[in-house]
């Protein structure tokens, strides 16, 4: 029987709906958009579904235009959204938080309570010095409080394990599906590539926050090898951070073919015209640039790192975490090589089949719901 059949029918006999709370955080690019896609797939289910975080995240994503209800949620743990929190989620069937941050909360919020708490795990935390040993101790306790963990890539799984939880599962979830693209992309190519004055030249792109994790100062070295290509590249970076200001400097000082963009909400486009996506993060999960590359098909260089390897296959050039040489140099055969880049871009398309669709994530996720909440038969 089907998830759709299953939720009706039981609610046909007599058993209400299930009512599903989400916990939100901030909300990363990949979480907010999961969790999007997520609950517009339990609502068409016939599942109810509330969604807890902040009003910038309903903003961001429309969780109210799926049919699901919000309800504001600051991303803190005072007493105050603790009790916020611990409201919205009387007469839950199930609670399903997304993050370390948000489960932490969920977990507070349903303390001395018998609703099932599901975790997702969509990234790694990130911390150094007392911060990573706070990190270590939510993360343990977040395993230990949760009914069962879902990582997105295996070492999340494992992660998980290591730290005490009771069931921990494989559950990749999925991007959403893109928008229609113009109705003549070769049109608007050369209109974006001449905004970011990259007429001329190849276009490279990275997205994401300015941070320390992201590998940005690497990137910046290759750069500078970059810097002596006839034409040389321009490498444009499509998000904010606390490094903005270094970063920026660096540039300048070393006259880098570097741009630095803010945020933007035009990412598809940017991509659509770029002739090449670099990821240099430390760790990814499921990186949203590496899946929006390859489905685009946009040759993609990434690290080798967290769940990238397993994303991409073979479908795009892996190079270590860090080695700025390695980068430089890769990128630079890339670009001399058109035959290897159309391989990259046929292999990306390919394997962006394999992932799972957003109706196949719904039906995971709530077979997890099902087990969790289906009367047992008595023994």
């Amino acid at each position: 029987m089907s998830p759709v059949s299953l939720v009706r029918s039981t609610a046909a006999h007599g058993r209400p709906p299930l009512r599903t709370v989400q916990v939100l955080g901030g909300g990363n690019a990949g979480s907010g958009a999961h969790v999007r896609s997520l609950a517009a797939g339990l609502v068409a289910r016939g599942v109810g579904v509330t969604v807890c975080a902040p009003a910038g995240a309903d903003h961001a994503y429309d969780f109210t235009g799926t049919g699901a209800d919000h309800v504001p949620v600051p991303r803190s743990s005072d007493p105050a959204s603790v009790a916020a929190l611990r409201a919205a989620c009387t007469g839950a069937d199930l609670v399903h938080a997304h993050g370390l941050h948000a489960s932490f909360r969920a977990a507070l919020a349903l303390g001395g309570r018998s609703t099932p708490l599901v975790v997702t795990w969509h990234d790694r935390a990130h911390a150094q010095g007392a911060r990573a040993h706070l990190l270590r101790l939510l993360e343990r306790r977040v395993a230990r409080a949760a009914t069962i963990v879902l990582g997105t890539t295996s070492d999340l799984v494992d992660r998980a394990r290591r730290t005490g939880a009771r069931d921990a599962r494989l559950a990749a979830s999925a991007l959403p599906v893109p928008r229609p693209r113009p109705a003549d992309p070769d049109r608007e190519r050369p209109k974006v590539r001449a905004e970011l004055g990259a007429t001329g030249r190849p276009l490279l792109m990275a997205v994401g926050s300015l941070d320390t994790e992201r590998g940005y100062g690497t990137l910046l070295d290759a750069a500078r090898a970059w810097r002596d290509l006839d034409p040389a590249p321009l490498v444009v970076v499509a998000g904010e951070g606390p490094l903005r200001p270094e970063l920026q400097r660096r540039i300048e000082e070393e006259a880098l073919p570097v741009r630095l963009l803010g945020r933007r909400e035009d990412v598809p486009d940017l991509l659509a015209a770029a002739d090449l996506a670099l990821v240099t993060s430390s760790w990814e999960s499921r990186s949203l640039l590496a899946q929006e590359a390859l489905r685009a098909r946009v040759p993609l260089v990434a690290t080798r790192v967290g769940g990238i390897p397993d994303l991409v296959g073979d479908a795009a050039e892996l190079v270590p975490y860090g080695d700025h040489l390695t980068l430089a140099d890769t990128v630079t055969a890339l670009l001399a090589d058109p035959a290897r880049r159309e391989l990259l871009r046929a292999r990306g398309a390919e394997q962006a089949l394999t992932w799972p669709t957003e109706d196949e994530t719904v039906t995971q996720v709530l077979a997890v719901y099902d087990e969790l909440t289906q009367p047992r038969p008595l023994a």
